[in-house]
């Protein structure tokens, strides 16, 4: 058995591995590469395998670093099944086109090339085999390869995987969610007697803020942006950080009273949609949650809330006076309508910029979190005035400590590891803490490598 790395190998994005087992081919997320252009060179790059000879493709999540290339596969012949959970399937649908649409404006306005169409994106649909968790499924009917999908507690829908061939059980992680985040389960313990893990390690350096601080922290945020009468501008992944930060200012708003009546303009489609998916898989809810639910509070929902589903809805935001919330997409801020917010707002010192996600390198939101004075946005340049705040505790990633013990967590350590999805800095260090800790041999992914069991 031979597990090949292709992608998200010293790097935070691009995911893809491909298990060789027999004559079998098994491919474990396809992922776009997100650097300074959303759509950037290397997603043109051909494949690294012939797609006709890949026998199964299996999904963790439906980020798009972690799907953004399936339709690929499909174009170059694809013709098996795509295996996930019912809701990861639905937002993979979502992101998709969401994708395709920035990357058709992208192409119209900088004349960019457009990655893939709709009919690729519904053949990957039909393509669809969904899983839920806790279940075996037998990929191909003879009892050779196994799968089964735990709860990774990162997005709605998310799943570590569990792979059983020729004697061998390995995991992939896919993203390990943060500790004690709304809505969403825990993340569920290791398996026993894992003959290789391989783990990502995007916080594998850092420590997030405390979970009971989260709240606390935006609403710290909040209260001086309004005091300063500007605009707090939020570029939120689409997916489980915007479900997030709409449950706890429902918390703030509507049930503590802790914040002012602002308005707070949610300018995503794909935010939109994937909420709708949010309300429909209640199953997949935490206790609190159900909970609050069952009382008859729509967390999602609260006053001063605004929709902005259409580019005309965008557009209005701007004729509303400050103070004002703006909770916009791309989380990297590499496209996506949160650019056309800071190109309007970043160079006002009464206004905020408030950072909740990971940064890959290269993106306008990681030179703003380094603190960069100029940028330039779509060909103009811009000077930063505005309060740019970092919040690590509304990360969907855990951090190294959420990392170490969930490592840790089975009875008996990973017999191998292999850290990916992660910078090299980051991989080093959580390799170095695993060693420690567990004693374990700890391989960092690099691209190409390929491992042997």
């Amino acid at each position: 058995m031979k597990i090949h790395f292709f992608g998200a190998a010293g790097e935070v994005t691009g995911s893809n591995s491909l298990v060789e087992i027999g004559d079998k081919k098994i491919i474990v997320d396809c992922g776009m590469f997100q650097g300074s252009n959303f759509n950037e060179g290397k997603n043109h790059d051909p494949l690294p395998y012939a797609a006709k000879e890949i026998s199964a493709v299996i999904i963790t999540h439906a980020h798009l670093d972690h799907t953004g290339r399936l339709p690929l596969l499909v174009k170059n012949g694809y013709t098996g099944f795509f295996y996930a959970t019912p809701a990861t399937k639905e937002l993979v649908e979502l992101v998709l086109k969401d994708a395709l649409h920035v990357m058709e404006h992208d192409s119209v306005k900088f004349g960019l090339p457009v990655l893939y169409s709709e009919q690729d994106i519904a053949m990957v649909m039909d393509q669809f085999k969904t899983l839920d968790y806790y279940e075996w499924a037998d990929l191909f009917h003879d009892d050779s390869v196994r799968i089964y999908l735990r709860e990774a507690g990162h997005i709605f829908g998310s799943a570590f995987v569990e792979l059983v061939a020729e004697g061998k059980r390995l995991v992939f992680s896919g993203d390990v969610g943060n500790v004690k985040v709304p809505i969403l389960r825990d993340t569920d313990d290791l398996p026993q007697d894992i003959d290789l893990l391989v783990c990502e390690s995007t916080y594998g350096n850092r420590l997030h803020e405390s979970d009971q601080t989260r709240r606390d922290i935006l609403e710290k945020v909040v209260l001086e942006a309004v005091r300063r009468g500007g605009v707090l501008m939020i570029p939120s992944f689409s997916l489980e950080r915007t479900q997030e930060l709409l449950y706890e200012l429902d918390k703030l708003i509507e049930q503590q009273h802790r914040l002012p009546k602002v308005p707070i303009f949610l300018d995503s489609p794909l935010a939109i949609g994937a909420t709708r998916v949010y309300r429909k898989y209640t199953n997949y809810y935490d206790t609190s949650a159900k909970e609050l639910m069952r009382s008859g509070d729509d967390m999602f929902d609260f006053p001063g809330l605004v929709l902005s589903e259409t580019r005309e809805d965008s557009k209005r935001i701007n004729t509303v006076p400050s103070p004002k919330i703006i909770i916009a997409g791309a989380g990297m801020m590499n496209g996506g309508r949160i650019i056309y917010h800071a190109l309007r707002y970043l160079s006002d010192k009464n206004n905020t910029l408030m950072i909740i996600g990971y940064q890959s390198q290269d993106t306008l939101g990681r030179r703003l979190q380094d603190g960069d004075k100029v940028v330039e946005i779509m060909g103009e340049r811009v000077e930063v005035r505005c309060q740019i705040k970092t919040v690590g505790a509304f990360s969907a990633h855990g951090d190294q400590r959420k990392l170490l013990n969930w490592i840790s967590s089975s009875n008996r350590p990973p017999r191998k590891i292999c850290l990916n999805h992660g910078d090299v800095e980051a991989m080093q260090v959580l390799a170095g803490k695993i060693k420690d800790k567990l004693g374990t041999e700890v391989v960092l992914a690099e691209k190409n490598l390929v491992i042997e069991i």
